[in-house]
């Protein structure tokens, strides 16, 4: 009887104890599990955070690019303003330089009228006396000293009264001209008690033209200036007699008054 309680016990411990054995492998098999899962776990934690740092960067990113969009909206509406502004600006141009064209155009004409005018007074005069020609928008009126005075002299002859006296109807009948005197002279030094030397020469026959023009033939003295250039301008050369001849001339400068067109070419100078 006492094996037999024997052996029950024996079994009994024996049970117990693969039980035992059973429930602690699972245990730790569970442990391992969990241990694993927590590893998991941390490591998805960490994912997230990262993806969050990412998606807050990209909305960071986004936001610049939306303000940056605005600032080339406000950039582009900026660039179309001075687009238009330039536009305006250039038809503006576009009308003050028609403008401008247009009273050359009718300076020219004024020009070539006041050019035929003269040559149709002084037609009975030779061209060895006296040429007319135009140049710049002005008429040149270029006299011979022969046909002006005797030689060395400021004493205007009275031919050359007579061609003046022609230029003077033509002036007085044209208000709106101004009228330059300009004498020269050639390169052979004066040797005379009257002048020191060419450029007194030189002023002196102007100013005789314009007190011929003014005080005989009542020319208005408010639109005429007169003035020597002795010999610093010739028009052929000194080297022989006859280029001195052309040289020793008075040329009497006309142009006609284009108010406009000073206060067009002023006005355009001041916005530039």
């Amino acid at each position: 009887m006492k094996k037999i309680l024997l052996n029950v016990i024996c079994c009994t411990l024996a049970m117990v104890f693969i039980t035992s054995c059973v429930a602690k492998r699972k245990y730790l098999a569970a442990r391992s599990r969990a241990d694993q899962e927590q590893k998991e776990i941390s490591s998805l934690n960490g994912q997230i955070a990262s993806l969050n740092d990412s998606v807050n960067r990209m909305y960071a990113t986004i936001r610049n690019l939306n303000g940056r969009i605005g600032d080339l909206g406000y950039e582009n509406q900026a660039s179309a303003n001075q687009l238009n502004m330039t536009k305006e600006q250039i038809a503006a141009q576009r009308k003050r330089l028609a403008q401008l064209q247009g009273l050359i155009d009718n300076q020219q004409r004024a020009t070539e009228a006041l050019r035929k005018k003269i040559a149709d007074a002084l037609v009975g005069f030779n061209n060895d006396e006296l040429s007319i020609t135009t140049k710049n928008g002005r008429v040149y009126i270029s006299m011979q000293e022969t046909l002006l005075f005797p030689s060395g002299s400021a004493k205007v002859n009275p031919k050359g009264k007579e061609a003046l006296s022609k230029v003077a109807s033509v002036l007085n009948n044209n208000s709106d001209i101004n009228i330059d005197i300009e004498g020269h002279t050639d390169s052979v030094p004066i040797h005379n008690k009257t002048y020191a030397d060419n450029w007194a020469l030189s002023v002196s026959r102007s100013t005789s033209i314009a007190h011929v023009l003014i005080d005989e033939y009542r020319v208005s003295p408010r639109k005429l200036i007169a003035s020597g250039r002795s010999y610093y301008d010739p028009i052929a050369t000194n080297e022989n007699p006859g280029g001195r001849a052309l040289n020793r001339r008075t040329e009497i400068i006309l142009e006609p008054k284009l108010d406009e067109l000073m206060e067009l070419m002023n006005g355009n100078t001041a916005k530039n």
